[in-house]
């Protein structure tokens, strides 16, 4: 298992060696330096915690700044656990060379906030009939509930409210390139939020994993 943080850049198209348009999400993987290790006798599951990201140093509180001298590493912008088979080093930088084109990754990210939503928006109702009495109720959801019995709405019932927002992750994407020396990685197709989303990469278990 290899994971890595990274940002989404946006996205954009390259051409292959046959002429064909390949659309590509743009991702600034890494570099991401190894603040701390989880190991199975201590903690129960292996992991490292990387940092990524630049801040100023003043807007840290102390016990980050600690944190991270304790390591003897800089301070980053986001602190995450990731799950990483390989032997690392506190200290070390895990870079966007971790993957190679041809691989299959999961991309995970939070989807753009939408805000509130009606129904028909939300969850895609098909609107009521314009006839019959009504001329204002097109896109209203109709009845939510039941009068005598149980009289109340149940939970989960589908109504207008926030829409996006959410943790989502797009399985078996195949990495198209790989840019070692500006920390960039290509992946067929889209993934989830705006530009400038944090999002994790990691080898799927989906489909073939080969390198070409």
């Amino acid at each position: 298992m290899k994971e890595l943080i990274g940002k989404k850049l946006g996205m954009t198209r390259i051409f292959g060696m046959d002429g064909e348009e390949i659309p590509v999400s743009v991702i600034e993987a890494g570099p991401c330096v190894v603040v701390a290790k989880r190991t199975v006798e201590k903690d129960g599951y292996p992991a490292v915690q990387v940092g990524y990201g630049k801040r100023r140093k003043s807007l840290f509180t102390r016990p980050e700044a600690g944190h991270f001298e304790k390591a003897g590493v800089e301070p980053h912008r986001h602190l995450r656990e990731i799950r990483y088979d390989g032997n690392v080093e506190v200290g070390q930088e895990l870079k966007a060379d971790l993957f190679k084109k041809g691989e299959r990754v999961d991309i995970t990210g939070i989807s753009r906030g939408l805000g509130f939503q009606g129904g028909m928006r939300r969850h895609h109702f098909s609107g009521a009939q314009k006839t019959h009495g009504q001329s204002d109720r097109m896109r209203a959801p109709g009845s939510i509930g039941q009068s005598s019995f149980p009289s109340r709405v149940f939970k989960g019932m589908k109504m207008a409210g926030k829409m996006g927002k959410d943790k989502v992750t797009v399985l078996n994407l195949e990495v198209v390139q790989v840019i070692d020396e500006e920390n960039l990685i290509l992946v067929r197709g889209a993934i989830p939020g705006k530009t400038g989303t944090l999002v994790k990469i990691r080898t799927s278990s989906r489909g073939n994993n080969r390198t070409v």
